[in-house]
């Protein structure tokens, strides 16, 4: 890193520091806990680099010094001291650099490490009509009893259902309860499933191809990703879901539509509106959180040479073929015989192959 991008580097985590500083100390923060621990931490790692950035420029003055005097002083004794005196401060300055770019890759790293958090998972039917649909309920008993054997609880933001069984879409919000590891665990899990088996309507015993998509979102804060209410178009209509007489008398169920990006989100699970409005708001700040978050991805994965960790919902990651019980995961090149288990939850042997070829390709 030259100078000048290092310096420009320190100014940009000097303004966040001082950005962060005024929010700190805001009532709506303060009276907030859990905002309040998000921000001091930020504040916290933040105020290390500008106190690196200040002995960096104390050491630049005092450079600037010898060389004055190097270069115009006629005293001897004066220059040899002067020398002396830059040869430490170059060596300050080096080490000042190293410290300052050790730190800004830890930072760099962090900010795009988020194995720890609670997820939203979205569940699509793609090619295929009804047997898409019935895979999407299939994948989705598959993921329930993985998350009942590592200990998670989930709950259910929306569902539509298919055209004769199963779900044209399904939206998951899946918590640990203080365990580590979920998104860390299921972010290999978006991308296009694609399943090759025999549907039950098929009378011939011939073998169909569907598909469906898969897209796993970190869950954030609102002080992460700020939504300006003003860019949301919200619509309110009653309910199709189960939850007895009172879901078709109101109209609790919610729409929003983020206009600068167009994204949609419905919720209509809870009975109360204001519920179901949280929720979709949650999945929408997970969706353009992981928009972004994608687009520094893809960079890092066309250095791996991996779709691994891309997040790329187009892509197809998996085949579960029915007849030969083999189940295909197409980034790693790896197979599992054992379709039934697998479609029983038992799905931690691939996310373990998963997890060490990332680390190998790093």
């Amino acid at each position: 890193m030259k100078k000048s991008s290092l310096v420009q580097k320190f100014e940009e985590y000097k303004k966040k520091f001082h950005e962060i500083s005024k929010s700190i100390i805001q009532p709506n923060i303060l009276s907030n806990q859990k905002k309040y621990k998000i921000l001091l931490k930020k504040y916290l790692q933040l105020q290390k680099i500008v106190f690196l950035y200040e002995r960096y420029n104390k050491k630049l003055s005092l450079l600037q010094e010898a060389n004055f005097i190097l270069k115009n002083d006629s005293d001897i004794e004066l220059k040899e001291l002067a020398y002396q005196e830059k040869n430490k401060i170059l060596e300050n300055l080096s080490s000042i650099e190293k410290e300052s770019y050790d730190y800004f890759l830890f930072l760099s790293k962090e900010k795009i490490t988020e194995d720890h958090r609670n997820v939203i998972i979205e569940l699509r039917s793609g090619t295929g009509g009804d047997e898409a649909c019935l895979f999407v309920e299939d994948i989705l008993r598959m993921y329930t009893m993985y998350f009942k054997k590592s200990g998670w609880k989930y709950k259910i933001i929306h569902a539509q259902k298919g055209g004769i069984k199963g779900y044209k879409e399904i939206i998951l919000d899946v918590n640990g309860n203080g365990k580590e590891g979920i998104y860390g665990n299921l972010k290999f899990e978006s991308g296009v499933h694609r399943v090759q088996r025999i549907p039950k309507t098929e009378s011939q015993g011939r073998v169909h191809t569907s598909a469906i998509t898969v897209a796993v979102f970190p869950q954030v804060e609102d002080i992460e990703v700020n939504i300006n209410l003003s860019d949301i178009k919200k619509d309110t209509f009653r309910s199709s879901g189960a939850g007895g007489q009172h879901v078709n008398k109101t109209e609790s169920a919610v729409r929003l539509t983020h206009i600068p990006s167009k994204i949609t989100v419905e919720c209509q699970e809870e009975r109360s509106q204001h519920k179901n409005f949280e929720k979709a708001i949650n999945v929408l700040r997970a969706r353009i959180y992981k928009i972004e978050k994608e687009k520094k991805l893809k960079k890092i994965s066309i250095k791996r040479k991996s779709l691994v960790s891309t997040g790329d919902r187009s892509v197809k990651i998996r085949t579960y073929n029915y007849p030969k019980n083999r189940i295909t995961d197409h980034r790693i090149h790896k197979s599992i015989y054992d379709l039934i288990g697998f479609m029983n939850g038992n799905i931690q042997e691939m996310i373990n192959f998963l997890k060490f070829f990332e680390k190998k390709i790093i």
